[in-house]
């Protein structure tokens, strides 16, 4: 299935679902809004497009998700960014050097991001998918 960044944009659930399944083979995850499945699928199309990730960039994710000590450094250097959907929205957070940012305001860690977003008193670095509950 040829799929255009124009057609995605004004697909309605039922042909984000048809084309994710298209374009990966697989059932969605659960929990995803649409506005989320969109840019998902946007970013594999150009991906595919452009030749795929960097060379060794896949190597580098598997290692960061396989990280036995729970918590992967490489995800947290300064320029990167933690995306996590909360009740169909999405929320990101910059790594910056001594905390983060989320909403134009900083933070020293990730916990009291996570209880701002929920309402209740979450592990910042498990609610972001950080560290792997036991």
């Amino acid at each position: 299935m040829k799929l255009s960044l124009a057609e995605i944009d004004t697909m309605d659930r039922a042909a984000l679902i048809a084309a994710w399944d298209a374009v990966f083979g697989t059932p969605i995850p659960k929990r995803l809004s649409s506005p989320f499945l969109r840019r998902f699928l946007a970013f594999e199309i150009q991906g595919r497009e452009c030749g795929g990730l960097p060379k060794g960039f896949v190597g580098k994710l598997t290692r960061a998700v396989r990280d036995d000590r729970g918590t992967s450094s490489a995800a947290l250097k300064p320029g990167g960014r933690l995306i996590r959907e909360w009740n169909g929205v999405t929320h990101v957070v910059d790594v910056i050097d001594g905390g983060f940012v989320w909403n134009g305001q900083r933070y020293a860690s990730l916990s009291p991001i996570a209880r701002a977003i929920t309402g209740a008193r979450w592990s910042g670095p498990r609610f972001f998918g950080l560290k792997r509950s036991r």
